[in-house]
């Protein structure tokens, strides 16, 4: 790999209206990217550890995409073709619920995130992202929606449903949608968002949503401090841009820093830490390359973008993180899990400041690819996998 200087952390510069060109930087150390961050690292096959089981809870499920945990012990998965259900605590599950709004499925798009307001417990919030169809044939985008989930004598339904935020513009295209959710600490929703895979040089624009992750209020309002919310001919949503498509996102529960991963082309699968205002480079910076081979653009970025703090060459197709913070499981306490799509594993990655110093990939389900991944604060991890024949897994210390 090529040897550059690189600025580690680079939040604010100045940009033009629709093109994000580098001003000005930050007064952050610059650090020598001397090698393609994760390539020091060789992956290990692992084995569950001692005492701990994997045990199926819910299944027959279509296409699941994302997971929220209801405090009760239930759960919500949505599946790809617009169906949003409830898993039962002892894993059955639910007729669809109704009231949900209309779906543009097919390819990469559908039902897709679901999670639950920070409130819920109050409010019976929650929120989900699906693909919205447009009013031209063929068009749509990433949508979210809000609304207050109900419960009427084993029935389900959506009341006051809301969209908050359509990604824009509308496009032609069945891939690359994003999309997770994750709330911030100040409350604030982020929402990662694809580049609609030919519309990849759209990342580096500020005039649209594609290539991004959006910051937004719970009501679908712009947060005053975004950091081109007064940009003329800048979205104001935008929170970070330069991204291709990010299925994987959550919160450090020690830092609240927003950890994500995106899928790179063939190769360059990306994590990364999310700054405010930052560029992550796609696709003028990728180690990834053309479908069938070719050069797409530089492998180590240059300054005024931040590189990754991890890739994966070959890919690993990854969807859904979570972070591991409990005691119950010794061993993966500050981890960070990822599901792999084509990699087949659930990926453990042990960080230490900031870096990941350590990968293993452990077998799930006889080798199923893994599409979303949550972790509840007593210590189990909930694994689904992907397909016609989808499951939720739980994986948690046993029991006597």
């Amino acid at each position: 790999m090529p040897t550059s200087l690189v600025t580690r952390r680079l939040v604010r510069f100045a940009v033009t209206p629709l093109v994000a060109l580098t001003l000005g930087v930050a007064a952050n150390a610059v650090i020598a990217q001397t090698k393609r961050p994760g390539s020091e690292i060789s992956a290990t096959r692992a084995a569950l550890p001692a005492g701990v089981q994997m045990t199926e809870w819910a299944k027959d499920l279509a296409n699941p995409w994302g997971l929220a945990l209801l405090p009760d012990g239930r759960a919500l998965v949505t599946e790809k073709a617009g169906r949003l259900r409830v898993i039962a605590q002892d894993g059955s599950v639910s007729a669809p619920v109704q009231g949900m709004p209309a779906v543009a499925a097919g390819g990469q798009g559908g039902l897709l995130d679901v999670i639950l307001d920070p409130d819920y417990g109050k409010n019976q919030r929650i929120y989900f992202s699906f693909s919205e169809p447009g009013k031209e044939r063929g068009e749509n985008s990433t949508a979210v929606a809000s609304a207050v989930l109900k419960e009427d004598g084993g029935n389900w339904r959506l009341d006051n449903l809301k969209v908050i935020f359509s990604q824009s513009p509308k496009y032609a295209s069945s891939a690359h949608f994003g999309s997770r959710l994750v709330f911030g600490r100040d409350g604030s929703l982020f929402v990662t968002l694809g580049d609609r895979s030919s519309r990849r040089h759209d990342a580096q624009l500020l005039n649209q949503h594609h290539g991004k992750i959006v910051r937004i209020r719970a009501d679908g309002a712009v947060p005053s401090d975004n950091p081109f919310a007064r940009q003329d001919g800048a979205k104001p949503e935008i929170w970070s841009l330069g991204h291709r498509n990010i299925q994987g996102a959550a919160l450090d529960p020690q830092t609240g820093d927003l950890w994500i991963h995106e899928h790179g082309p063939q190769g360059g699968d990306e994590v990364n830490v999310v700054e405010r205002g930052a560029n992550y480079g796609w696709p003028k910076f990728t180690y990834g390359e053309e479908y069938g081979g070719g050069k797409i653009g530089e492998e180590s970025s240059t300054a005024g973008y931040t590189p990754p703090e991890h890739t994966w060459v070959p890919s690993i197709a990854p969807s859904g993180m979570a972070f591991y913070s409990s005691d119950r499981i010794p061993s993966w306490k500050g981890s960070i899990f990822v599901g792999g799509l084509k990699e087949r594993a659930l990926i453990r990655l042990t960080v230490r400041d900031r870096k990941v110093v350590a990968e293993e990939r452990l077998q799930v389900d006889g080798g199923a690819r893994i599409r979303d991944v949550r972790a509840d604060d007593d210590g189990t991890l909930y694994v689904v996998t992907d397909g016609s024949d989808g499951k939720v897994l739980r994986i948690a210390p046993r029991t006597n």
